[in-house]
């Protein structure tokens, strides 16, 4: 939910927003398609909005009724009409979210909930100081990692235009003249103009170089800037005493929020990923970074016009002026201007030999570059302590000190990027190179695939024990072991050129036996990454073996698994010094929930994490868990801050890794705005859980997991049962799902470089995660985010479990004393209500008519639609309310917004079938408009939406 957000007293300044895009919107339509559109598309809404307020369904059956009459381009002109104004709905909603958040912190002492100065201030109440934030923070990890997962279908010129049109609606809020707002609003016109007139949609599919622009877009308008700003933020906090203006600004403090990716790295299942493309994103990376870094000291240089004539500066500060290699008679009594003369010299040197490219802004005389960013860190903290050496402290403030803590943050690479490859990957390759080295076991040549896993783990640690290579450069190998080794190999030369920071972490997919992830040690000693076994082991040497536990099974094997890793010697041995005792575990959400349903994946996970905590400190290694989060709530999404708060205790302890995919990361972080409020949540939350007294936290949770474990247990395994009998155990359940949703039209759509489906055909089990979830909020159905949890509480209920209250009453008491005082419990429930409050039964019932065999129809969505009313109806028992009468705004704002999803339903639906129909037809030409019109609407379905993918 959004309880965490500051909420308007009033939400007219929203409203005013949105009638004034719409009316810009009208006014640009009216003009480039001409009246007859303008109408169609008015009566079309009218009749939406009229149909959502009254809820008469005669205005359901004319909606559906004049949907089906539209012809030629009309039904494109319509989806775009609504699929832009649920954009422009998007960005008014998050400038009104801005906007309430600072009207509460002008009007309120206390601070707002997830914000950094209320996190530091509750902790103090419980009893933590400043100094024990500060030590937490010295080897905390908070990291955000941007992935390219195909859900976000804006291209990024409409994106673009978002954050101009965003923009002016913040300069509109004044104070301002009418001539002034009349100006502004011609601006506002020219760029919902704009919109209209870019194309919505991409003709080509997403290369991997494309995802990496796309990323980088955010470092340009958000990243860069906000981070160093937020650590700014906290390290007044962190300050007992008020700071005087001229007192030095503190050290930058150490870096424990940084940014992650998967793209250019990630090859799970897409086969565009190579060494090309990993060496590509760290290029363009240091690329976009050195353009940030030379900017910065471009503009240092024109602001810091400081004189010898009035000041003095120290030594350090005047020999770095004097090798400055700036003579200018004009600047002889500048010496900052002389020093930075030479640091931009030298940057631009170190632009040069990382990027290959001559970035600078002007012309430079030679000079050494810079090494690491050490020494660039060193160059400025010179110029900082001479500043504050003469009462400059709060000139540093202005621009240096947020340039030292950017570069402390960021380095030379930006981000660090994560490789990933399937566990099958890496068994294939091993195979092949154990086979064409000649190895045998007691005589006998080597089949690695066929190897039990005692003898897989005797081999592989066998073979990390020895220093000859297992792989031969006088060897051809298969195209895939052959790429498998470059990336590898380039990872090591790109560590090697950015630091060591560039690359850290190689995440086995599908990890299911210790060996899958020995077999990456082996492949590391054969490509360099890792030192041969008689040399010491380095701090940071060699990529971290980061196992991702996905499906249900996975996560049940994996604590074990973890023990078995980190009781062999020579793993324990580079935990501790090349990975300062800290050892990462991802788990999946996304292919566990499409494994066992939303309550089990949910349940699951909290199970493995609990059971990792225990393994991990008996061991005295530190635990990060690195959380594989969605936008959908069916992939663990939902508020970031309160799924922190409800981990277990014990999980977080200043380490969380977390992805942020597809739409989500632009519906955070597009807006600067935005974006830092989002960081703030992740930061605030993470030193809460971290640092809130542990020994309380922890009983309460024995106690929690006491009583209400087995309540958990039982009903997570009705829901699977429901869930897993639904899906997998019906009979024609994939030709059901195939066909009443879209996911054949999303295939199509050109929004990410990696194939939707494991394998050609339509196999549930092949199909990925996440255009499994997009297909679901698609039809409004949602149902990856609340199918099996109705039946799972009525069971338990009617039965109960294994020592549960003897009595109905006794157990609904039990059940909503778990959703008032079990953050766990009460989080998945508010997840669900969120989703609940975006299904539709009557559109996903026009879906299913898409499916021509009635019989199989009726089974399938008569199940779905029993469950749906028995989820609903337990969410209210539980609850005692209805569906958000918590959250009236967001209930508003929903049903305002439905207004303008359901015709695109409704369009689709009308689309898809006529567009199949046609495909049957073997005499018809395919319409690419219709196409492009079925696409549009998922465009404009998924903005209404927001996080359904």
């Amino acid at each position: 939910m959004n309880a965490i957000r500051p909420q308007s007293d009033t939400a007219e300044p929203l409203r005013h927003d949105i009638r004034l895009l719409g009316r810009l919107l009208g006014e640009v339509i009216q003009a480039c398609e001409g009246e007859r559109v303008f109408d169609t598309v008015e009566t079309l809404r009218r009749t939406a909005v009229r149909f959502r307020r009254e809820g008469n369904k005669a205005d359901s059956k004319l909606l559906e009724q004049r949907v089906k009459r539209l012809r030629g381009n009309d039904p494109n002109s319509v989806a775009r009409a609504f699929s832009y104004f649920l954009h422009l709905s998007n960005i008014a909603e998050d400038r009104d979210q801005n906007r309430a958040q600072r009207a509460y912190a002008l009007s309120n002492d206390t601070p707002a909930r997830g914000s950094l100065k209320e996190a530091v201030e509750l902790l103090a109440a419980q009893g933590v100081g400043t100094d024990e934030i500060r030590q937490l923070l010295t080897e905390a990890c908070v990291m955000p990692v941007l992935t390219a997962h195909p859900t976000e279908v804006q291209r990024k010129s409409t994106l673009d235009v978002h954050r101009e049109i965003a923009s002016v609606l913040l300069q509109r809020e004044g104070p301002l003249t009418p001539q002034e707002v009349a100006e502004l609003d011609l601006t506002l016109l020219g760029r919902i103009a704009t919109l209209w007139q870019t194309r919505m949609l991409r003709y080509t599919r997403l290369t991997v170089a494309d995802e990496i622009e796309n990323a980088l877009s955010y470092y340009r308008s958000t990243f860069l800037h906000v981070i160093p700003r937020l650590y700014a933020d906290l390290a007044r906090l962190l300050t007992p005493a008020p700071v005087k203006p001229f007192d030095a600004p503190a050290a930058p403090l150490a870096s424990f929020l940084r940014m992650g990716s998967w793209i250019g790295g990630d090859r799970d299942g897409n086969p565009n990923v190579d060494a090309d493309t990993l060496e590509l994103a760290l290029l363009r990376q240091a690329t976009v970074l050195f353009e940030y870094y030379l900017q910065e000291i471009h503009a240092l240089g024109a602001e810091l016009s400081i004189t010898t004539l009035i000041i003095k500066v120290d030594d350090k500060l005047r020999a770095l002026a004097d090798a400055g290699g700036d003579d200018s008679a004009h600047r002889r009594d500048e010496p900052y201007r002389r020093a930075l003369v030479g640091v931009y010299a030298r940057l631009a040197a170190t632009a040069q030999r990382l990027t290959g490219r001559d970035l600078a802004r002007r012309v430079t005389h030679p000079a050494a570059p810079y090494v690491t960013p050490a020494e660039f860190a060193e160059d400025l903290a010179t110029i900082a302590s001479s500043l504050s050496a003469h009462h400059g402290a709060p000139i540093a403030r202005l621009r240096l000190s947020g340039l030292q803590q950017a570069v402390e943050v960021f380095g030379f690479h930006l981000a660090t990027v994560d490789l990933r490859q399937s566990s099958d990957v890496h068994e294939r390759v091993l195979t092949e190179l154990f086979h064409r080295a000649g190895a045998q076991i007691d005589g006998n040549p080597v089949d690695y695939s066929k190897l039990d896993e005692d003898a897989r783990v005797a081999l592989l640690r066998s073979e990390l024990s020895q220093a000859r290579p297992l792989a031969s450069p006088w060897i051809t190998y298969s195209e895939e072991t052959t790429r498998e080794l470059a990336i590898l190999r380039t990872a090591a030369a790109m560590r090697a050129r950015y630091g060591k920071a560039a690359v850290q972490q190689t995440i086995v997919s599908h990890t299911e036996t210790l060996s899958d992830l020995l077999e990456v040690l082996v492949l590391q000693l054969e490509t360099g990454l890792i030192a041969v076994p008689d040399q010491p082991i380095e701090p940071q040497d060699g990529l971290m073996v980061v196992p991702l536990f996905e499906t249900i099974p996975d996560l049940e094997r994996g604590p074990e698994i973890m023990a078995a890793w980190l009781d062999l010697p020579e793993v324990r041995a580079r935990v501790l010094h090349a990975q300062n005792s800290t050892q990462e575990v991802m788990l999946g959400y996304s292919d566990s929930n499409k494994d066992g349903g939303f309550l089990t994946s949910n349940w699951s996970l909290y199970q493995a994490e609990r059971a990792l905590v225990d393994v991990f400190s008996a061991r005295g290694v530190r635990l990060r868990l690195f959380h594989g989060r969605g936008g959908s709530v069916g992939r663990g999404g939902g508020s970031s801050f309160d799924a922190i708060l409800a981990q277990p205790p014990g999980t977080v302890a200043g380490q969380l890794r977390l992805t942020e995919q597809g739409e989500v990361i632009q519906s955070k972080y597009k807006d600067a705005e935005v974006g830092r409020w989002h960081l703030d949540l992740l930061v605030a939350a993470t030193l809460e859980s971290s640092l809130a007294p542990r020994a309380a936290a922890a009983s309460a949770e024995d106690a929690h997991m006491a009583e209400y474990g087995p309540a958990m247990s039982f009903m997570s395994e009705m829901a699977q049962q429901s869930y897993r009998g639904l899906v997998y155990e019906t009979p024609g359940f994939a030709e059901y799902f195939f066909a009443t949703t879209p996911i054949t039209e999303i295939a199509g759509l050109n929004i990410g470089s990696r194939p939707a489906s494991r394998k050609q055909g339509q196999r549930i089990d092949d199909l990925r995660a996440i255009p499994w979830g997009f297909s679901w909020a698609q039809c409004r159905l949602m149902l990856t985010g609340w199918y099996g949890v109705g039946s799972a509480v009525e069971a338990y209920l009617e039965s109960g479990a294994s020592g549960a209250p003897r009595s109905r009453r006794a157990r609904l008491a039990q059940l909503r004393e778990m959703a008032r005082d079990w953050p766990a419990f009460r989080t998945l429930l508010s997840n669900m209500e969120m989703v609940l409050a975006k299904s539709d039964l009557a559109i996903a019932a026009r879906y299913a008519q898409l499916l021509t065999n009635r019989s199989l129809r009726e089974c399938i969505f008569d199940q779905i639609s029993a469950e749906h009313a028995r989820t609903v109806a337990i969410l209210r028992l539980l609850t005692q309310r209805e569906l958000l009468a918590d959250n009236p705004v967001l209930q508003a704002s929903l049903r305002e917004r439905f207004a303008y999803i359901d015709p695109l339903n409704y369009l689709q639906i009308d689309l898809i079938r006529r567009y199949r129909a046609a495909q049957q037809d073997d005499s018809a030409e395919p319409d690419k408009r219709m196409r492009a019109a079925i696409h549009l609407t998922i465009n404009g379905i998924a903005a209404g939406l927001r996080n359904s993918g």
